[in-house]
């Protein structure tokens, strides 16, 4: 059965669990919602989430772990020396998996029977034909062995799905029965729900921090492996990022984390200016009429797609900045500085641009969390307001504008897709923002993609950059969290 129609049923049968479950424990008082220790609808709560919750659960888990393991079973019947030069074992996989995709669709389809997918060995010539007919492309590659994996691996497959539905439904039935059987008016329904309710809040969080250290512990694994193939001398202190899938590589994080910085930098030059004066003037002298209408236009630059950012700064920012610093006499300052639309300076205004909002909404919650006594205490002593919004307000608020500031920074550091587009992909050391260069996650991208082996250095520093990145970023979210929970603790 299909995961969709198994959801559906589970739901059905937890919506019907829920009206029967009420009913039932309104019987038992008679139609009297007095004589009931808690409210209708909690005995209903109790039957629909007992009959859903472990049921979900459990399918959640099944979908998770299957694939797993069935891979790691078919992939040991796959013998080393068929695998190609050039390929590794995913790449295989990845044809077996596709070749029972291709099985699956011929059976539904009639091309082939059940039993004819499952059992043919060696005709490779007729499964072709037939899964030609339902638009099924094999390709010349598919050899025996893969196959066979890929019968075994659809048949694995299907039987994980068959017992996953049995064990699925009579979990749900089960939780059905149980808690619908002990319904009664007596039956402390609100206190097992709110319990309920809480464990599902904490396993919530649980998992957003189990997801966290999962991330973490991937990356220091991979980190690990790397450092087994690659000097770290050389990763933290040489100067040449040249990476080499044939060997003798360098692979330096410092002219990658140079030109990370640099395009941060210039970011926030264009950023917290305009979005620290916006604040200003939305918190400060705007009326509610404008406020009301600049502020939600002004956050619509938060929901623009980074992509389109980037083709912003390739296709209108960049040759903008080549016609006025670049092409020779014919430039506006007639001097050729800038030979291409990608640099420093294109990638780091446009990123600016995108952070504005961010800076403007930080800072005007925090310009507006300084309590009012303070400005009028101020424009009672005599003070403009000018004066007191610069010689109250923003010393006021300044340690919140930092910390919002260098939440801004860490955005800006794990920015891709601008600095992909904006900046190039030369890795170098230079103080001209009219040169191309590239970023730590820029050459993440690069080096994970494409059909690269796990196993080389050369794809494993993709690891290494991620883990330092997130080590920084890390670093400029707490110390920003300290800096505004210190500013808290003296305001409020």
């Amino acid at each position: 059965m299909p995961t969709f129609w198994l959801v559906l049923i589970l739901i059905a049968l937890s919506v019907a669990g829920f009206f029967l479950g009420r009913n039932r424990a309104l019987v038992s008082a008679n139609g009297n919602t007095k004589d009931l220790h808690s409210l209708p609808s909690y005995y209903g709560h109790n039957v629909a989430l007992t009959a859903l919750v472990p049921a979900l659960a459990l399918l959640a888990i099944w979908l998770l772990v299957q694939p797993v393991i069935i891979e790691s079973r078919v992939s040991s019947m796959i013998p080393e020396e068929s695998i190609a030069e050039g390929s590794n074992i995913s790449l295989v996989m990845s044809d077996v998996r596709r070749v029972a995709e291709g099985l699956d669709i011929a059976v539904a389809q009639g091309a082939m029977t059940a039993d004819q997918a499952r059992n043919m060995r060696a005709d490779l010539a007729d499964i072709r034909s037939r899964l030609g007919e339902v638009g099924v492309a094999l390709g010349s590659e598919v050899r025996p062995e893969v196959l066979n994996a890929a019968q075994t691996y659809r048949s694995m497959s299907n039987t994980g799905n068959t017992v996953m539905t049995v064990l699925v439904g009579l979990l749900a039935l089960g939780g059905f029965a149980w808690s619908y059987g002990r319904t009664h008016k007596d039956f402390r329904a609100r206190n097992v729900v709110e319990q309920g309710i809480m464990g599902l809040l904490i396993l919530a969080a649980s998992l957003a921090i189990l997801t966290t250290i999962g991330i973490v512990l991937s990356m220091l694994f991979e980190t690990r492996n790397f450092f087994g193939l690659h000097s770290w001398t050389d990763f933290f202190f040489g100067s040449t990022w040249a990476p080499n899938f044939r060997g003798d590589s360098d692979l330096s994080i410092l002219p990658l984390l140079w030109g990370t910085l640099y395009i941060s930098v210039i970011a926030l030059m264009v950023a917290v200016p305009i979005g620290l004066f916006a604040a200003i003037y939305l918190s400060e002298y705007a009326n509610k009429t404008t406020r009301a209408f600049a502020k939600p236009l002004l956050e619509i630059l938060a929901g623009i797609p980074t992509i389109v950012y980037g083709l912003f700064a390739l296709l209108t920012v960049g040759p903008a900045l080549v016609s006025f610093f670049g092409q020779g006499e014919g430039g506006v300052l007639g001097v050729e500085w800038m030979t291409g639309a990608t640099s420093v300076l294109t990638a780091g205004l446009v990123m600016g641009i995108m952070l504005i909002p961010f800076v403007s909404s930080l800072s005007d919650d925090i310009i507006n969390a300084v309590p009012q006594a303070m400005r009028d205490g101020s424009l009672g002593l005599g003070a403009t307001k000018s004066e007191t919004v610069r010689q109250v307000v923003m010393p006021a608020a300044l340690p919140g504008i930092v910390g919002a500031i260098l939440l801004a920074a860490s955005r800006a550091i794990g920015e891709t897709m601008i600095v992909v587009m904006g900046a190039g992909a030369i890795a170098k050391f230079s103080l001209n923002p009219l040169e191309s260069m590239t970023t730590i996650t820029t050459r993440i991208v690069s080096q994970l993609t494409g059909d690269t082996d796990f196993a080389s250095p050369e794809t494993l520093v993709a690891f290494a950059l991620g883990l330092t990145l997130f080590v920084l970023t890390l670093g400029l979210n707490v110390l920003a969290l300290y800096i505004v929970r210190k500013y808290r603790e003296q305001y409020e």
